[in-house]
């Protein structure tokens, strides 16, 4: 789904704890994702500084190296953890391309939370090839004490890829209407609203216009290797400053970034991802509060299961309205292969994976 990895950054080059420390406190959430996080060494320090600034500070990991984790849980249990779970066993490696990988990542996770850890979880990307799991392995990280993130397939500059559509969007949206259920059923308040963001990526995964408009640039914004600030880690176009050359006022408050906001509201991508779906459910004003939409929606289905009536999806989603694509090329797998990587140094263009569009 990402190829990143085949696209490192050179390590002097990347942006440090002093341009980090720029960022001013008072965020909502921060998320230190890659690449790899755990690939840096000074990670633990790049917490020290950004623990202070964000109400959940998370951290996005394939989960390989559990172990440079344990540091930063046992001094912030709290730090929000996600590892990369696509499926069980030999399904997950292959997609994911790790010898082992879903043992690996279980009993990483095991490890940090008999370390303390209060907040740690699975994240998995919905796809063809995983969408039959996608239910049990829900059920498996609520028997594990684990949480359980969904996205969906998205081209993006950030992850150097333009083949990540689905192939058959209507068994995807189906497979999701489960989970939906499931999760309305739990007892838990976030897995209720996690069911109205599956609701969107239902949406998303047929190819229809997202729930809730996107605020990239004024809710959040996507700070990339080399320290350059966009409005989002899916058009490059949207650059609105630099945290080596400028201030995080200067750059928010800059007319580049004004002008960025009007090209946002005018943006056709249909992105549906876990930062700026969760953003763009949240009120602008308490962000640990839900807009009205997403509370009424949840309040209602919830009380339906309840009462012991089912809930109506199609109220909400056409099933007829689906996205045709066309023949495009199929995505590859990379287990047990070698593959040449291509050092990106900050002097030289970057994003060149080609055109794509999220549909």
């Amino acid at each position: 789904m990402c190829h990143i990895w085949k696209n490192p950054t050179h390590p002097i080059e990347e942006v440090s704890v002093r341009e980090l420390e720029k960022l001013p406190k008072g965020f909502d959430n921060l998320n230190i994702t890659g690449g790899e996080p755990t690939l840096r060494k000074d990670l633990y320090e790049i917490v020290t500084v950004l623990y202070r600034k964000a109400r959940i500070l998370e951290i996005s990991s394939n989960g390989l190296h559990a172990d440079k984790l344990e540091p930063i849980v046992r001094k912030y249990p709290a730090v929000k953890i996600r590892f990369s779970v696509e499926a069980f066993g030999g399904l997950n490696d292959r997609i994911r391309g790790e010898p082992q990988g879903f043992e690996t990542k279980l009993k990483g996770l095991r490890r940090l939370r008999e370390l303390g850890g209060k907040d740690l979880g699975f994240a998995t990307v919905i796809q063809d090839d995983n969408a039959h799991q996608l239910l049990e392995l829900y059920r498996f990280a609520m028997r594990e004490r684990f949480e359980f993130s969904t996205s969906a397939l998205h081209n993006a500059f950030q992850f150097h890829k333009n083949d990540n559509y689905p192939y058959d969007r209507l068994k995807l949206a189906k497979e999701l209407e489960k989970l939906i259920t499931e999760m309305l059923s739990s007892d838990s308040i976030k897995n209720w609203f996690r069911a109205y963001l599956n609701l969107g990526l239902i949406k998303k995964i047929l190819g229809q216009d997202r729930l809730i408009a996107c605020t990239a640039a004024t809710d959040f914004v996507f700070v990339d290797p080399w320290s350059d600030v966009y409005a989002c880690n899916v058009r490059p176009d949207l650059l609105m400053g630099n945290l080596q050359q400028q201030t995080w006022a200067e750059i928010m408050s800059s007319e580049v970034a004004s002008s960025i906001r009007l090209r946002v509201a005018a943006c056709t991508q249909n992105c549906w991802m876990v930062t700026t779906a969760r953003t763009a459910m949240r009120n602008p004003h308490i962000p640990q509060l839900p807009k009205m939409g997403p509370l009424t929606w949840v309040l209602k289905n919830k009380l339906k299961l309840i009462i012991g009536r089912s809930i109506d999806l199609r109220g909400m989603i056409d099933y007829s309205l689906i996205h045709k694509d066309g023949e495009g090329p199929k995505r590859q797998y990379y287990l047990n292969q070698v593959v040449k990587r291509t050092l990106q140094y900050k002097d030289q263009p970057h994003y060149q994976q080609g055109e794509f569009f999220n549909k």
